[in-house]
């Protein structure tokens, strides 16, 4: 249900700003994002994992906040990352 080290490395690599940067609001939406896609699908064959389903909810909450945070500080990368991370219309 997790998502890999070489899977999250090329999450970061893909979304980060520069060089250093693994904590940025893109980096944590586009992490977030993975978690929920791979949970996802988790659920669709447990239908009764109540607990998984807690913690999806959780992870979608979190990544509505960081993305209300980037659409209010930097919209051009908020318009930026939801057509990237095909999210929203």
């Amino acid at each position: 249900m997790s998502i890999t080290k070489e899977k999250k490395k090329q999450v970061i690599q893909s979304y980060q700003i520069h060089a250093k940067d693994a904590g940025s609001s893109e980096v944590q939406i586009a992490l977030l994002t993975e978690r929920i896609n791979d949970l996802t699908g988790h659920l669709k064959a447990h239908q009764k994992d109540k607990h998984s389903q807690r913690g999806l909810m959780t992870m979608v909450e979190r990544r509505k906040r960081l993305l209300a945070y980037l659409a209010k500080v930097n919209p051009d990368s908020y318009a930026k990352l939801i057509q990237k991370l095909k999210i929203r219309k």
